[in-house]
């Protein structure tokens, strides 16, 4: 499986070193940048980021930003795209689960390191509960 994954400044280090974890995990990663702490706009990573997962270079994606909330907000522009925030273990799994959500956002500010990891395994091994969540999906606009 083929994972994206992108950040801005504040969430550059978490970044890094969950490359390292998923690589040790079997995944293939697809780093979409930033790689410095220097301050930078989320958008420059976000879209590009996005457009892979929608034309099929990568299965799934996971960004980070300083709340999350920019990530998701650029992400979400993208018809292809379900990005969900999540800040703890439940949140992460439910954003597979009732909402199958692609792409997995964290906010690296208000998080741990730990907490992240923590994140990532729950969503990436949590599966899309269908039925009526579904139907929920089936009614966001493309």
């Amino acid at each position: 499986m083929k994972i994206a994954i992108c950040s801005d400044h504040a969430g550059v280090e978490y970044k890094t070193k969950l490359i390292s974890y998923l690589l040790g995990k079997g995944y293939e990663v697809l780093n979409f940048g930033t790689d410095s702490t220097v301050s930078m706009d989320y958008p420059d990573v976000a879209h590009p980021m996005a457009a892979a997962i929608e034309a099929g270079e990568a299965d799934l994606g996971i960004a980070l930003c300083g709340t999350g909330n920019g990530m998701s907000m650029t992400l979400n522009h993208h018809p292809g795209i379900r990005a969900a925030v999540a800040w703890n273990v439940a949140i992460g799994r439910l954003a597979k689960e009732h909402n199958n959500a692609n792409v997995l956002v964290m906010p690296a500010r208000f998080i741990s390191y730990q907490m992240a990891v923590s994140i990532v395994r729950a969503w990436l091994t949590a599966d899309f509960a269908g039925g009526r969540h579904q139907r929920r999906i089936d009614k966001i606009p493309l």
